[in-house]
Order: structure tokens, then C-alpha cells, then sequence
């Protein structure tokens, strides 16, 4: 099969796409032809060294995928071959054939693209359980999301809207934040152009808003931290902007508010019964059209530099699809 190989850290140049052995599908696994992978922000963390969990080299990146089941080891249940499903890994969805433990797999609906399908299980993952178990979000909060047009920025837009919240919606671009808006938010702030801190406690009124969703980092964490109120809670989604803040906890004193870490991957390793409920809620949503991910960027499988910079230069809207198979 035909799989994209990272034998040395550094950027999407040093990938390569090569031939290596297909994978067999062992006990308790499901082995898929892969027909769409999503690229996500870690991705392009984790081929350069930088992130929490370090692969051997070489290794194949890419952490979800959709397609079709091929082969199922021994003692796999509530699967056929044939079955079009989701699924999510450390590593090894930039292939055209993965294997992955049965309980990491998803029936995708009928409904349901491969291409949509692809790009689900990590932004709405980590979106969901952010705002769901972290948060404790509820039908009336306030929440302000930083980064609003990327993937797990969108996501959160448009779940949190789906559960009865006011979305502001903060991004760098007029472009971004009418994205958001036909996402679900209810404001919007430029803050390229406008202060963070300011507009958003003009839009959210004195008592501030209710949690703050930050994949970004860098320099916007602090005045969004400071655009909370009492009792709020700060959620720590990742770090796109490169720079990790250093938070002035005499503000989470002062507010008694809460920050709150956000790793989706090792949670829903913990809590896989939780996790499975998360992925019905999102379903259900899904399939009432209460979300409609977008995926406005889709490369071919030999295009992946391309997909990779999309992630890189910050101007994806939505998700960034790689593309095994042509569209269904």
C-alpha cells in the first residue's frame, strides 16, 4: 500500500509517500481501506518533534480517518465488512490501509460523506468534550471562542450553539468570522483590528462571559482571560500561535475563576464508555442538522505539503481533508 512516511523530524518536506507492507488486522482490531483523513494542528506538531507524544521513526502521521472495512480480527463485534466507518489513532491514517482497535471505530450515517466523515472525530472531539465535561456548558452561557474559523475553533462555534449557548466568535480576518457566523455565532470580533478585551466586554456586558474556548495562545490568552467573570472557566485547547502565555494567576484569584486543560485523546482513552456517548450526542446532532462540519479544504493524497502549509499559515477555514479515494 501507499503511505506518507516520516523518517526524520521537520517540516512536510521531509515526508515522503512510499510503498510499505499492508497492514493485518489482529485480535480485537479492524483493518480499513482508507478513503479520507483529516489533517489536524498536532499533526503538523507532531512531524516536527514538538509534540506530547513522540513516535520511533519512520511512522505513518495522521490521527483520524473514514473508509471502509476490510478485514475484522478475532472477537470484533457490531462490524461487517463493507461497513463505512470512522475511526481515530495516534498515528497511521495517512495510509491507504490502517489497522485500529475495534473500540476507536465509528458507524458512520448513510448521510454522511467520507469526507465529512473524516474530519468529525478530532475538532468535534475535542470540541465537545471540552465544552460537555470540561466546561459543564450550559443552555444561556456566554462563551468566546479564539481562533474561530480553524477546526476545533468552528466545531466549538457551532456545538455550542447547538446546545443553546451565545457564541462570540473571535478571529484575525473579516473572511474567518463570517465563517463563523454561518456557524452559529452570534458575535463576532476582529482582533486584528479591534481589542480583544474591550469589544468583548462591550458584546458580553459587565458580568463578562461564561467560559473562553483558547486554541490559539500566545498573546490573546491573557485578555480573554480577562474578559471572564466570576466563576468562569478558561478553557486550554492548544497553542496555533506558537507562543504558550504565561497566565497572571492573581487574575484567577481575583475572579475565582477556573482554567482548565483540554487533551482529548488521553480523556477519551480513559473514559471510553463517555467517549462513546459524546460521539452518539454528536451523531444525533448530525443527523438533525444541528451540525454541519465544514470541510472547505481538500487535497489529493500526493498534495500533502499543500494540505500541511494550509494548517501551518493558519488559513484553513474549517477542516483540511487528505483524499485517498475520489469523492463518493
Amino acid at each position: 500500500m501507499k503511505a506518507l512516511l516520516c523518517k526524520e523530524a521537520g517540516l512536510a518536506d521531509k515526508l515522503a509517500i512510499e510503498e510499505v507492507d499492508d497492514p493485518a488486522a489482529g485480535k480485537g482490531q479492524v483493518l480499513l481501506d482508507v478513503h479520507a483523513a483529516g489533517l489536524n494542528f498536532p499533526d503538523t506538531l507532531m512531524i516536527s518533534g514538538k509534540y506530547q507524544f513522540a513516535p520511533d521513526h519512520p511512522y505513518i502521521p495522521g490521527g483520524e480517518a473514514s473508509g471502509v472495512v476490510a478485514c475484522l480480527g478475532e472477537g470484533v463485534k457490531g462490524f461487517a465488512v463493507g461497513d463505512r466507518v470512522i475511526a481515530t489513532m495516534l498515528t497511521g491514517a495517512f495510509a491507504e490501509k490502517v489497522v485500529v482497535p475495534a473500540a476507536a471505530v465509528t458507524a458512520m450515517p448513510d448521510e454522511m460523506e467520507y469526507r465529512t466523515g473524516a474530519g468529525m472525530s478530532v475538532t468535534y472531539g475535542t470540541a465537545y468534550h471540552a465544552l460537555k465535561q470540561c466546561a459543564g456548558l450550559k443552555e444561556g452561557d456566554t462563551l468566546l471562542v479564539l481562533g474561530a474559523a480553524g477546526g476545533v475553533g468552528l466545531a466549538a462555534v457551532e456545538l455550542a450553539s447547538a446546545m443553546g449557548a451565545t457564541v462570540i466568535a473571535a478571529a484575525s480576518t473579516d473572511e474567518k468570522l463570517a465563517v463563523a457566523k454561518a456557524a452559529g455565532a452570534s458575535m463576532t470580533v476582529n482582533y486584528s483590528e479591534e481589542d480583544l478585551k474591550l469589544r468583548v466586554k462591550e458584546l458580553a456586558g459587565p458580568g463578562g462571559v461564561d467560559v473562553v474556548y483558547d486554541p490559539v495562545g500566545g498573546e490573546l490568552s491573557d485578555p480573554a482571560l480577562r474578559c471572564l467573570g466570576a466563576g468562569g472557566r478558561f478553557l486550554v485547547i492548544g497553542f496555533a500561535a506558537g507562543d504558550i502565555p504565561r497566565i497572571p494567576l492573581n487574575l484567577v484569584l481575583l475572579k475565582e475563576c477556573h482554567i482548565v486543560g483540554v487533551f482529548w485523546g488521553s480523556w477519551a482513552r480513559r473514559e471510553p464508555k463517555t467517549q462513546v456517548k459524546n460521539v452518539a450526542a454528536m451523531m444525533k446532532m448530525f443527523k438533525e442538522g444541528k451540525i454541519k462540519p465544514l470541510v472547505a479544504d481538500v487535497f489529493e493524497f500526493r498534495d500533502y505539503e499543500a494540505a500541511f502549509e494550509r494548517i501551518t499559515s493558519r488559513q484553513a477555514l474549517g477542516k483540511v481533508i487528505l483524499e485517498l479515494i475520489p469523492r463518493d
